[in-house]
């Protein structure tokens, strides 16, 4: 998986692709090029959730990568899991209290592990704890990820209690360091960049420890090398180090290794679509890919081994790039705006704090208060309906989570609304805006809304059991963990919603 991989990079930088990488893949394999996310919260943790998963939100759970907790009164992080300790950094730090227990279902990879009576090796690898952990699912060997205070890769007692070996030697190599002291340097001639825009932009954010958001950039600590190239480099190496060391594939049963990159999600947040700093990540992300391809080649052989590529979501382009080219679109201080709600409330309903949180464009109310106050859910949906709608060209609709079936959006994008909404994690209501307006600020830009760019990822398809070809048909994200079940002769996953792809079969 790729993280923020909207599906036109496949060929926006097709012509300086090596035939190794995205080119292989691609030519050789069999490519979706219709493929969608199938519910509206395009946001990494519940992208990981539903590849693996197969499922939608409204019953795996994940419906963020954070959301608030009525019970405990506060935010909860996606992969968060107090009960356990850190591995391979400070045992008390709290990027070390991950796992998967907030994912209600199995994953392809859990199924996998049944179906083999657990000898089946499954690991995840990704810079962000959740691109490991959600993919690699409830039963895997091990999940690794790279810990920006110690600049290891750490992992959770949920796994085991010490790093292996081979992890410690790998650590003990203090890549990061070697690569903190190289500049960032554009991977061709800077002038050769055609396909984006000219460097530093003045909607672009700069990195960590700079003033402007041009090349070269200095890598000034551990915590930039995800804003970095070196995020994907260190990736790509441990998991190079895990074939190697932990034989997978090399066994009598089918072994599944998970692995995100990353690094294109920190970049594209602060440089949007369309910088030169995001095609250099692709660029280099290409031939990371080759790398690996070449590795499974000598080790396993070719067509021994299946590989697909996709992405947790897409990403929109900085309202500032589109709004240059008198294309229409926006941002909006959310914070801002539900604080404007709660004063409207208040002044209509009586004073106190209505609106209790808000995560992925949706509110929680208060409840309790509610019920004091004798006011209905529907009372306080309508005023924040008629307030939110005078704010002209960014909001497009809002939608009562209790009572979707009833929203006024076309047919198409309700059953979207529908596979996000979760009784026990989901807010009360949701404020859609308008496609290419999103919260954020001047600069940078982020995902996480129903629209097309946002929705469309790459599907592709390599390897054992897959014919060269495409297909235009739709398909969505989940689609996969069927595909895989089926590819497999394993059962799905408990909470699959999706249907093996009948062209990868038919063309056979």
């Amino acid at each position: 998986m790729v993280d923020q991989m909207r599906y036109d990079y496949l060929y926006r930088y097709y012509d300086k692709y090596t035939e190794g990488g995205f080119k292989r893949l691609m030519n050789e394999g069999f490519n979706c090029k219709n493929n969608h996310y199938h519910y509206a919260s395009t946001i990494t943790g519940p992208g990981h959730a539903a590849v693996y998963t197969g499922s939608v939100p409204a019953v795996n759970g994940i419906i963020g990568n954070e959301w608030y907790d009525p019970l405990a009164n506060r935010s909860v992080y996606v992969a968060e899991d107090t009960t356990v300790r850190a591995v391979g950094t400070d045992a008390a730090a709290v990027e070390g209290k991950r796992s998967p227990v907030n994912m209600h279902t199995t994953t392809i990879t859990d199924q996998l592990k049944i179906a083999s009576e657990f000898r089946s090796k499954v690991i995840g690898i990704a810079v962000k704890d959740r691109g490991g952990i959600l993919p690699a699912g409830h039963s895997a060997d091990a999940a690794y990820w790279f810990d920006a205070k110690s600049g290891n890769w750490i992992t959770s007692t949920y796994y085991m209690n010490d790093l292996p070996q081979w992890v410690k030697d790998f650590n003990a190599l203090k890549m990061p360091d070697k690569l903190m002291a190289q500049k960032w340097e554009t991977l061709l001639p800077i002038e050769q960049y055609t396909e984006s825009e000219a460097d530093n932009q003045e909607y672009e954010n700069v990195m960590s420890g700079e003033k402007l958001p041009v090349f070269p950039h200095t890598v000034a600590n551990y915590g930039a090398i995800p804003a970095s190239p070196y995020g994907n480099t260190i990736t790509k190496e441990i998991t190079l180090a895990a074939l190697k060391n932990e034989k997978m594939g090399q066994g009598k049963e089918t072994d599944f290794l998970c692995v995100s990159f990353s690094t294109p999600d920190y970049v594209g947040h602060a440089t949007g679509t369309h910088s030169i700093e995001i095609e250099d990540i692709y660029l280099r992300l290409d031939r990371d890919i080759a790398e690996v391809l070449s590795k499974l080649d000598a080790t396993l052989g070719k067509g021994n081994y299946l590989v697909f590529l996709t992405a947790d979501h897409g990403v929109t382009d900085i309202a500032g790039f589109l709004k240059k080219h008198k294309i229409p679109s926006g941002t909006i201080e959310l914070g801002k705006e539900v604080s404007y709600l709660n004063g409207e409330i208040a002044a209509k309903f009586g004073e106190g704090k209505w609106i209790k949180a808000q995560d992925n464009y949706q509110l929680y109310l208060d409840h309790e208060l509610m019920a004091k106050k004798n006011v209905s859910m529907n009372q306080v949906y309508e005023l924040v309906k008629d307030k939110m709608l005078i704010l002209g060209s960014s909001v497009y609709q809002v939608v009562n989570l209790h009572d979707i079936s009833s929203a006024t959006i076309p047919p198409f994008y309700k059953p979207l609304i529908e596979n996000i909404y979760n009784p026990k994690r989901s807010g009360d209501i949701m404020l859609l805006f308008e496609p290419a307006w999103y919260s954020g600020y001047k600069k940078g830009t982020t995902h996480g809304t129903m629209w097309q760019s946002d929705r469309h990822v790459p599907l592709v398809w390599y390897g054992w059991k897959i014919p060269q070809g495409e297909t235009v048909q739709q398909t969505y994200i989940a689609d996969i963990a069927a595909t895989l079940a089926a590819l497999l002769n394993v059962l799905e996953p408990n909470g699959c919603v999706g249907s093996p792809i009948k062209d990868i079969f038919s063309k056979k």
